[in-house]
């Protein structure tokens, strides 16, 4: 599991807002940790598509192994268990993963 990698997991059980169900996710955590730790930090896709500022949208290609454009939920990013990540999709290029932390460093300022 590789930073940049598409993953469908399960995200169930959750509560409130959090995103559900069987989705996929983009795994934003560093190679180390990955290796090492029982978790990933992912973020999670939909497929509808709100446009929300700063938010990725993917579009299908045999690379992401996506079905349909989907936005990557950055302001949903968690970790999960690596024993939630069923299949490998596909993956997304580094300068992507990229503009998801920057989304996300954003996200995170005063």
């Amino acid at each position: 599991m590789k930073q940049g990698e598409i993953w469908e997991l399960y995200l169930n059980p959750t509560k409130g807002s959090e995103q559900n169900g069987r989705r996929p996710a983009v795994i934003i955590s560093g190679n180390m940790m990955n290796k090492y730790l029982q978790v990933v930090i992912v973020c999670p896709l939909t497929t509808s598509i709100k446009n929300y500022k700063g938010n990725l949208i993917l579009k299908p290609d045999t690379i992401n192994g996506l079905l349909e454009t989907s936005e990557v939920l950055t302001f949903h990013v968690r970790s999960v268990s690596k024993t939630r990540l069923d299949k490998k999709l596909g993956k997304i290029p580094l300068q992507e993963v990229v503009k998801i932390k920057k989304t996300l460093n954003d996200i995170l300022k005063f």
